[in-house]
């Protein structure tokens, strides 16, 4: 079909023009928003059948995979004849829970038990004295998480029992989720579904609208199951000689793709595991690397597995159960109990599955069971350092590169190493990942951006494109590294927009030059005054970086100027902080 042809006698050729104008200019979130509004526009009630109860889909997703499980629930739910409501927590309103009949919630876990960041107002709200009963409430919860952090799928377990506490009733059991979350979310989903008892098609019920992706006339889309080889344009250090670090500026070439991304948006990159400790972890098994093993039913060549299928760096809770009954060694057994938090964590740090292999052989350890204990390899994301406008046809990252000694011999991170030792023209698979809550504000509105380390990519983006777009908003930039002659993470841009007035001001931070060790966050302290003017001008805050001493660092500096400079008390200041989240005012990257 013609790409402006109308598909049926039911548009007209102008309408259909305006349809697919109007699809190629819009992103996930907004494709899901518009169908469904469609879909309730045309869906009505079918004579003589009873009313369903009303579902709502709520999520919390760190990375997109929560909005992802959310989509495809609501794509199966209306498959069944229920016309389910899908929401971001971030977006959610807090009045409307008491107005819900049945929930289904869907979250991911961020670290050690927290739930992702856009979604804390509603966890506080729950968690706290305001929350109202919800009696008459049905509810299941699908926990997202990593099984090599302590506090597995904490976020969905906490959301399970505080529903529970006030006085919801469960649908289902809670189920937790894996890094390899699909086939288990998809049952789940489809069990709990069979128990809302759908509407009975009838001969008066109009056909659902399909979700608006599938109008898009066909091409190749390129996606985390389908990334594109993306060729190296360039890869350079960013840090000098004699740092602690390495840190690298990668430039990838994703011309003819198709993708588009925004400023604040990830790029997923689907890496290779080292070459040499595929060959190190299959001498020290004793497998041929031609030996057939299946996954997920396929046949693949065990080398194969292990390059570029398997996690084959960490040690998870699964495997080291199986290599306690195996091996029937009680210190490992031990390990496995509840209770053995610690020492278990401690184990996991200082073992990688090599060590494993070498420390407690086991005898008849076969590849095939070896390979149904190993979660699949999943994609890494780093924020992206460019801006579409500036440099179109490029996407650029900066990559803190991990490498280390463990039991005498180098370590390295399996994406982080992947990057840093790509040459020019070798092909790299990548896939865009949107991050619609950070996004920036309109081009009149203050920005005031906070970055550690790597956290300075997006910033550099939204520069760009401020650049692109001839915005008039301040900027300020607030950024914080371990020495200035080092690692100064492009210096030369900074000082060249400070140059032109692009970059209103710039406070920096070097946490290893002096006695005492200063962050980014305590350079907000010492500019409080002048912060607080620009939130009273309507100014928009990002922080981008890590979430253990960075974000919450962060948190407690502007809470800090609130108090001193607006004269809050604690608790409103944090409602303060809270609000400014809520408007997306306070927009938070950490990882």
């Amino acid at each position: 079909m013609n790409v402006l042809e109308a598909p049926s006698s039911d548009l007209t050729h102008e309408q259909w023009e305006l349809v697919v104008a109007l699809v190629r200019s819009l992103n996930q979130a907004q494709l899901l928003w518009v169908s469904e509004y469609l879909a309730g526009r045309v869906q009505t009630p079918v004579s003589g059948t009873a009313p369903s109860r009303r579902l709502t889909i709520l999520f919390g997703s760190e990375t997109g995979n929560g909005a992802e499980i959310a989509a495809s629930a609501a794509d199966s739910a209306r498959g069944i004849g229920l016309h389910p409501t899908v929401r971001d927590l971030a977006d959610y309103k807090l009045r409307l829970l008491m107005e819900e009949e049945d929930l289904l919630f869907i979250t991911s876990t961020h670290g050690e038990g927290d739930p992702p960041h856009t979604a804390e107002p509603f966890f506080e709200f729950l968690e706290g004295r305001k929350a109202p009963q919800l009696s008459g409430k049905r509810f299941a919860v699908v926990a997202l998480g990593d099984s090599t952090y302590e506090k597995f799928c904490e976020a969905g377990r906490r959301l399970d029992r505080r529903l529970e506490e006030l006085g919801a009733s469960r649908l289902a059991a809670r189920v937790d989720c894996d890094v390899d979350y699909e086939k288990n979310a998809a049952a789940a989903i489809s069990q709990i579904l069979a128990k809302l008892g759908p509407c009975s098609p009838g001969a008066g019920e109009p056909p659902l609208l399909p979700r608006l992706e599938a109008v898009v006339p066909s091409r190749t889309i390129f996606d985390k199951r389908h990334p594109f080889p993306a060729p190296v344009v360039d890869n350079v250090a960013l840090t000098g000689r004699g740092s602690s670090k390495e840190t690298r500026h990668i430039e990838l070439s994703i011309a003819g793709s198709g993708m588009t991304f925004e400023p604040g948006d990830a790029l997923g990159v689907a890496p290779a595991n080292n070459p040499h400790l595929v060959e190190s972890l299959l001498a020290s098994a004793g497998f041929s690397p031609d030996a057939g093993v299946l996954i997920d039913g396929q046949p693949v060549r065990l080398h194969e597995a292990l390059t570029s299928k398997l996690e084959i760096v960490r040690v998870t809770r699964r495997l080291l159960r199986f290599w306690a009954d195996q091996s029937g060694i009680s210190e490992l057994g031990a390990l496995c109990e509840e209770g053995q938090a610690e020492l278990r964590a401690a184990l996991l740090k200082e073992n990688h599955v090599i060590d494993l292999l070498r420390r407690f052989p086991l005898r008849d350890l076969s590849a095939q069971s070896l390979v149904d204990n190993l979660r699949p390899l999943q994609p890494r994301l780093y924020s992206i350092a460019s801006s579409a406008a500036f440099a179109p046809g490029e996407v650029h990252l900066t990559v803190a590169v991990v490498r280390y000694p463990l039991h005498g011999e180098p370590r390295h991170g399996v994406a982080s190493a992947f990057l840093a030792d790509a040459a020019p023209e070798t092909s790299v698979p990548v896939f865009v990942q949107s991050n619609p809550h950070f996004r920036l504000p309109a081009n009149d509105v203050p920005i005031v951006m906070i970055g550690a380390g790597t956290g300075i990519a997006p910033f550099r983006a939204f520069l760009q494109e401020r650049e692109m777009r001839g915005a008039s908003g301040k900027n300020w930039l607030f950024f914080g590294e371990r020495h200035f002659r080092t690692d100064f993470l492009y210096q030369t841009e900074w000082q060249a927009h400070l140059h032109s007035g692009l970059l209103t001001r710039m406070n920096v931070a070097f946490s290893r030059e002096g006695t005492t060790k200063t962050y980014a966050q305590h350079r907000l302290l010492e500019q409080a005054r002048d912060l607080y003017a620009w939130l009273q001008d309507g100014c928009h805050i990002y922080v981008c970086g890590d979430a253990v001493g960075l974000t919450p660092g962060v948190h407690a500096a502007l809470r800090c100027v609130l108090q001193q400079e607006g004269g809050l008390d604690l608790h409103a200041a944090e409602e303060h902080l809270t609000s400014l989240r809520s408007s997306r005012r306070y927009q938070i990257d950490a990882y």
